[in-house]
């Protein structure tokens, strides 16, 4: 196995991996929310630490997946570059193949990102609504 191919591998396989805890926690959180009973705290910082937990996590990954992918994609020029340069050959169909191998990771790393800042927003408007829960049952 070659190295860009070890890459891409590594490049992925990371992406999907951390999409895959994402979706795991997003479906966990929600699973809690749905049995939460904001009236049964009494205190609004450990409702708040409840309801919070582990979506750190996700907002980590929409934050940083795009990174991961620009990194796959600089990681691929750079190894595109260099076996070119090492083979002498300037290659049109070569350069044109690994650059657009390169930028698939930029893509996967963005399309990783969009649905976790959408769930990250989902989820954080269910906590705002059960802090309001326990807001008007406890009078602040």
């Amino acid at each position: 196995m070659d190295i860009k191919t070890l890459v891409e591998y590594a490049v992925f396989g990371l992406l999907g991996l951390l999409s895959v805890t994402a979706v795991a926690v997003a479906l966990e959180r929600r699973r809690f929310y749905g049995r939460v009973k904001a009236v049964g705290y009494t205190s609004r910082a450990r409702l708040e630490n409840d309801l919070t937990r582990r979506l750190n996590i996700i907002g980590t990954v929409a934050a940083n997946a795009p990174f991961i992918g620009l990194l796959g994609t600089v990681l691929g020029i750079m190894l595109t570059f260099e076996s070119l340069g090492a083979s002498g050959q300037m290659d049109v169909k070569s350069i044109m193949t690994g650059l657009a191998l390169a930028l698939k990771a930029t893509a996967a790393g963005i399309a990783v990102a969009i649905p976790c800042v959408m769930l990250n927003n989902w989820l954080r408007q269910h906590v705002r609504a059960r802090l309001t829960d326990f807001d008007e049952a406890h009078g602040s």
